[in-house]
């Protein structure tokens, strides 16, 4: 018997990188009309989706009512797509050196190294896919290598941590597979 060569891909995003990251290739980008599905499937090359992991905080109503909604229409859309699932996680607010308000999220990092290690030791998929550029997650790749899985990064050129893209396997979303990747709501027919 013949076994299969398509890989089990599990696919985990960490949402505030990528915000970071997409306004990298142009400042107007953002992630509200980004097609995460169509990116999973540009990702996968015709292997076999198992799921794809986002993690994300909602803004807070204050600073931009505009932009939480939006944001909340992406978290939706998300929500509905098959083998998705969006992991909220908190925003925090902080003090700077000049004691003006900023807000962080927190547990965002935490929850994506557990579910990708708790897969890889179920194992749940043959190849994960990591879409961040931070460098806190340098130690989660040699982990799930440590466990006989693939790992790829997948990281915006601009916002790249050096440690974790040394000796793995990456790839840059650049402002070509960024284009091939944005939302476009259908239009309804006309009766």
């Amino acid at each position: 018997m013949k076994k299969s060569n398509l890989k089990r891909i599990s696919i985990y995003i960490d949402g505030a990188n990528f915000v970071y990251g997409i306004k990298t290739i142009n400042s107007r980008y953002n992630d509200f009309m980004f097609d995460f599905e169509k990116l999973a499937k540009e990702i996968c090359k015709g292997n076999k989706l198992v799921k794809v992991m986002y993690y994300n905080a909602s803004l807070k109503r204050k600073l931009n009512i505009n932009k939480l909604e939006r944001q909340q229409k992406l978290f939706d859309r998300l929500r509905k797509l098959k083998k998705f699932e969006v992991v909220m996680c908190k925003r925090q607010k902080r003090l700077n050196n000049l004691d003006e308000e900023f807000y962080s999220i927190k547990g965002d990092d935490i929850h994506l190294v557990i579910d990708m290690i708790m897969d890889a030791t179920k194992n749940k998929y043959d190849k994960a896919i990591l879409i961040s550029g931070d460098g806190d997650f340098a130690p989660l790749v040699r982990a799930v290598k440590t466990l006989k899985k693939e790992i790829e990064i997948y990281t915006f050129k601009e916002l790249c941590s050096d440690a974790l893209i040394k000796k793995n396997k990456f790839t840059f979303i650049d402002k070509k597979l960024a284009n091939k990747c944005f939302y476009r709501e259908k239009k309804e027919k006309n009766e």
